[in-house]
């Protein structure tokens, strides 16, 4: 289980959301999600909290912006997720 603060905006018909969601899920990563789509307000959020990031998902690790699905498949490949979110 993770011990990093993990973040993710979606909407519910977004397959990068979908994707992003596995990964965390098959690492046993807890995060909290929250649906722009169902709860408008939420993109004012995300788009100030990402510096102007429109699109989903937008990922924050310990409120850090990480960015979408291709940046976090980045950080995977690479090797530097797994430290990001506290797991060894």
């Amino acid at each position: 289980m993770s011990g990093a603060k993990v973040e993710m905006y979606t909407t519910g018909w977004c397959g990068f959301c979908l994707r992003a969601k596995a990964l965390l899920s098959r690492k046993g990563v807890v995060f909290e999600e929250y649906r722009v789509d169902s709860t408008p307000a939420l993109r004012e959020d995300m788009q100030r909290r990402s510096q102007g990031g429109r699109t989903v998902p937008q990922i924050f690790i310990d409120d850090r912006h990480i960015g979408g699905c291709d940046e976090l498949l980045a950080l995977e490949r690479s090797g530097e997720l797994d430290p990001l979110l506290g797991l060894d």
